[in-house]
């Protein structure tokens, strides 16, 4: 066994992967206090080829160095937009025909393997703040809630690995 050289990954180059075709999937950052959170879910949206990372409120927006630090060039790659409000950011995708989902616990969330995203379906994902979650105002805008199971003492992730999971799981289950 050896690890793959960059060249034997075959990855495009950040112009190419401007061009390219990418999955109907948004990522919308509710009021991230983390600047290195924010770094990671423009490099996690990088590694699922979405349309867009939407940053709202007190979210950093690049360049921030702590953005910079977690995602590798990411942010020039990804494109990116900004909303003062949450809400407004989850008004103008529905507009858009996006499926609203939000990764919260709230009395009407399904749990992660228990959801089935429509495979032509285009969906925006709200990720809430460290602390208090995605804000009140928006939960009655969201379509579905999305519940990450968990069997510890802990009772939630921290925003970059929720990021990951449930990116991982509607992608695998549109794609294949």
């Amino acid at each position: 066994m050896r690890k793959l050289s960059l060249k034997e990954l075959n990855r495009v180059n950040a112009k190419e992967f401007k061009l390219q075709e990418k999955n109907p999937i948004i990522i919308i950052l509710d009021n991230i206090r983390s600047a290195l959170n924010v770094g990671s879910a423009f490099r996690t949206a990088d590694a699922f080829a979405l349309e867009q990372v939407c940053l709202c409120g007190i979210t950093a927006k690049p360049p921030h160095r702590e953005i910079l630090k977690t995602a590798i060039g990411a942010s020039q790659s990804m494109d990116w937009v900004y909303f003062e409000k949450v809400e407004d950011a989850v008004l103008f995708y529905k507009e858009k025909g996006y499926t609203i989902l939000g990764a919260e616990q709230t009395n009407q969330s399904i749990l992660l393997q228990e959801f089935s995203p429509q495979r032509e379906g285009k969906y925006a994902i709200v990720m809430g703040n460290e602390v208090k979650g995605i804000s009140d105002e928006v939960l009655p805008l969201l379509d579905h809630c999305l519940e990450i199971p968990q069997f510890g003492t802990k009772h939630s992730l921290n925003i970059s690995v929720a990021t990951g999971i449930i990116l991982w799981d509607v992608f695998q289950k549109m794609k294949y």
